[in-house]
């Protein structure tokens, strides 16, 4: 004889199912802090990707050819002051830009910037001050983090000087932005990158909390602490 679920069995497994509902979907819901730390990840492993297959080394340009390696760098406070005028304000805007500096001004124009592979109509650049502006749409809204990701704050410490917020690569693949100067690789004093010797920490701060991410020494490889 075939037995069949009670109106009380029924309801116990709805009630069941509305808890596990209740508990798992906040957990595999949009985390938006942990979104842009994967995203930086990716493109710092793409930064020394280009700075792997495009060697910057040149004996024709003198001893300050290592400036022009690729360099991922982030960015508050991003102004405009050409004949555009943004519509909205960004005074408290995190963004980053990746890019060959060969002007070695350590500030990109369009011809410096990297392309994004996935979109060639695009600059791997949340907008850049006086280069790219923020709703240009050669700029990519997702590297803006403070809009996309509510992002408040990203600061840099262990190897890399915290007031200077950003990372090279060599051909090798190796990051660069040591805070020992006795262990120059470059003896520029202008605070030119140098190899690092213990890891870099990239800290992003949102109102969901924070997120450390780490770049190793010589291997260069990034990684979330």
């Amino acid at each position: 004889m075939k037995k069949a679920f009670t109106m009380l069995e029924l309801v116990m497994v709805i009630v069941v199912i509305g808890i596990l509902a209740a508990v798992v979907i906040p957990r595999t819901g949009s985390n938006k802090l942990a979104e842009a730390a994967v995203q930086v990840i990716s493109h710092i492993r793409y930064t020394q990707h280009l700075a792997m297959i495009d060697d910057k080394f040149d004996s024709t340009t003198g001893s300050e050819w290592y400036k022009k390696r690729w360099i991922i760098r982030f960015k508050k406070d991003l102004v405009y002051a050409g004949a555009y005028v943004p519509n909205g304000t960004y005074s408290d805007e995190w963004a980053y830009s990746v890019f060959s500096d060969t002007s070695k001004d350590r500030n990109p124009n369009l011809s410096e910037m990297a392309i994004n592979p996935l979109n060639h109509d695009q600059y791997l650049s949340g907008g850049y001050n006086n280069t790219l502006h923020l709703e240009d749409p050669r700029s990519m809204k997702m590297l803006r983090l403070g809009s996309s990701y509510n992002i408040s704050d990203i600061s840099f410490g262990g190897g890399c000087r915290s007031t200077t917020k950003y990372v090279h690569f060599d051909y090798l693949g190796r990051p660069m932005n040591s805070i020992n100067n006795n262990l120059a690789y470059e003896a520029d004093p202008g605070g030119y990158p140098r190899l690092l010797t213990t890891a870099c920490t990239i800290t992003l701060n949102s109102s969901e909390g924070i997120i450390v991410i780490a770049i190793e020494p010589e291997t260069g490889y990034a990684h979330i602490l």
